[in-house]
């Protein structure tokens, strides 16, 4: 297997793509968390690649013309030293420190988030190390008024035991609720409106009570919030931008 790293122009964004080259017959693109990936057949004609890189950016075209907000995960924040990061009603100074280390690590004190990186980190590495680090600091800062609302609106809506609240930096969901009664959710919701980050922790308390999806799931969901298929279309056209 070969692999080759390239950026795409798609609308008004720049796109990192992955592209592939195996054992394989057929060929195909995805939309990958981070980045498109383009996977070809290995001994596959150099023409004929290209033929098909044209053929595949186009279809990207076109979904980015139906639905923009797609692309949004991959406008990766260029955080600099100096810089000022809004979540929410917050807002943090950014200090970036590339020292020689093994681990990269963050700390927040008096609205200061001083990061200190391994300046070994190639460009990839470093914006992810970023956003993870932000999201970890921040989800900790937030973490007592998130809990707060959980059970604010469980005593208001479900009145059923909960075991804990956890805000972890999750791209798969929104937010999850364990058998044992565990509340996830993911840091990005930080983003979102109050009403919709209410929608979600509704959402995942009505789970507390149906485990599932089924149709009395939904009941509870709509009992407790009547309009909540609003905030569900709010997450689908505007949640890929809710990130670090």
């Amino acid at each position: 297997m070969k692999e080759e790293w390239i950026k795409l122009k798609i609308g008004t964004i720049e796109v990192p793509a992955q592209i592939i080259r195996e054992k394989r017959r057929s060929i195909r693109a995805s939309m990958g968390k981070d980045n498109v990936i383009m996977r070809f057949p290995i001994n596959l004609p150099v023409g004929e690649e290209t033929a098909h890189r044209e053929r595949l950016t186009k279809w990207l075209e076109k979904q980015y013309e139906k639905k923009e907000g797609l692309f949004q995960r991959y406008q990766k924040a260029d955080y600099q030293d100096g810089d000022t990061l809004r979540v929410g009603d917050r807002q943090y100074e950014l200090r970036l420190r590339k020292e020689d280390r093994k681990t990269s690590a963050a700390s927040l004190k008096q609205g200061q988030i001083v990061l200190r990186l391994d300046k070994n980190l190639d460009e990839q590495q470093f914006s992810k190390s970023i956003r993870t680090l932000l999201s970890r600091v921040v989800g900790a800062d937030y973490l007592p008024q998130i809990t707060q609302r959980v059970h604010t609106l469980n005593e208001q809506y479900f009145q059923r035991p909960i075991k804990g609240v956890k805000l972890k930096y999750n791209h798969s969901n929104w937010g999850s609720c364990s058998n044992s009664g565990n509340i996830n959710l993911s840091t990005r919701l930080l983003f979102a409106p109050q009403e919709v980050v209410d929608y979600v922790i509704i959402h995942e308390l009505a789970h507390l009570v149906e485990l599932n999806h089924s149709h009395r799931f939904w009941a509870e969901v709509a009992q407790a919030m009547p309009d909540y298929e609003k905030k569900e279309a709010w997450l689908k056209e505007f949640g890929a931008g809710c990130d670090f």
